[in-house]
């Protein structure tokens, strides 16, 4: 809604000295054009804002004017309610102060409001940790936060996917976590680079700083490599028979996406159906596959259906196949 757009605008405007129409687009998600629509609306009802040309120009309030509009909407106190302290704060030392800071501002509410706040709270709660699953073992989260905000170079290392390893020398912008899996965005020879947390060792800070380029935007820069990423990741395309059961099972295991295809693909004699998949690398469809069984054939390609047959050959040898004896034991 236009009212809720134009308060977060002027609360934009009341927290920083000074941003571009550029900025504030992007925070809120519309078009410059619209940002000046509003920054109007806002000089018409009274607000006094005003604009400056050149290279350190901006838009800007007043200096020394500020709003009385302190009290929370219902919808704003039920989300603040629901802010809690996630894993990430703890790795980086912060859950302790983010509680703090929600203590502060909680009794800095009008008196009638506060009441409302511990309501909703009472009422939803969020908790961010997944079932079963661990945290990616993070030993130089801490030297890399550090890093990231004196804005000072380091050297690491690092392994890629496919297990290889290099030494890289980089400009540590910021940290981003995304399902319970930290990064680090960092200027490097070619360009702003994403490295997984969990794959960088052996951290070293070096005494030289670095500058940030001049409008670099960590929640924008974010945005746009993980669109690229979806579109330009790598691909491995298996086409596979698949029985209800392994139908199934990959609705289960495969992303939602998967789930369309396997309904938009026709059913073959005996009830199977044969569907192609993305399954990014050979790997990945190793280890899904075999978790399957037997409810989903692979048709091609031929390396990867060899690659199981070899797996499942040796497995069979372990293990031994129905009435086999078992290795080290006698036949009674």
């Amino acid at each position: 809604m236009r009212a809720d757009r134009l308060v977060h605008l002027l609360m934009r405007l009341q927290a920083r000295s000074r941003s571009t129409v550029g900025e504030l687009a992007r925070e809120l998600q519309v078009s410059s054009r619209t940002v000046h629509r509003d920054l109007d609306a806002l000089s018409t009802a009274g607000v006094p804002v005003y604009a400056t040309r050149g290279a350190t120009g901006g838009v800007a309030l007043m200096e020394g004017w500020r709003t009385q509009l302190t009290g929370l909407t219902r919808p704003e106190l039920q989300a603040l309610a629901t802010v809690g302290a996630p894993g990430a704060l703890d790795d980086l030392g912060l859950s302790g102060p983010l509680r703090t800071g929600l203590v502060k501002l909680a009794a800095a509410l009008p008196t009638l409001q506060q009441p409302a706040l511990e309501h909703a709270r009472q009422r939803l709660h969020v908790d961010a940790s997944g079932w079963f699953t661990g945290r990616e073992p993070l030993p130089h989260l801490g030297k890399l936060r550090d890093a990231a905000w004196q804005d000072r170079r380091v050297s690491l290392s690092y392994q890629d996917f496919d297990g290889a390893r290099s030494r890289r020398t980089v400009d540590p912008y910021g940290l981003v976590i995304k399902a319970d899996r930290w990064y680090l965005v960092a200027g490097t020879d070619k360009g702003p680079r994403v490295f997984r947390g969990g794959r960088i060792g052996d951290v070293r800070l070096s005494p030289q700083g670095f500058t940030r380029p001049q409008g670099f935007d960590l929640p924008a820069f974010w945005k746009d490599w993980c669109a690229k990423f979806a579109t330009e990741r790598p691909r491995y395309e298996v086409t596979l028979s698949c029985t209800q059961e392994g139908e199934a099972a990959l609705r289960r295991m495969r992303p939602p996406a998967d789930g369309e295809r396997i309904d938009k693909a026709p059913a073959a004699r005996g009830g199977k159906r044969k569907v192609t998949l993305d399954f990014e690398r050979e790997s990945i469809a190793v280890s899904q596959l075999c978790e399957i069984g037997a409810g989903v054939e692979v048709l091609a390609p031929e390396a990867l259906r060899q690659r199981l047959a070899a797996l499942a050959a040796s497995l069979s040898a372990l293990y031994g196949g129905p009435g086999q004896k078992r290795p080290g034991r006698r036949a009674r």
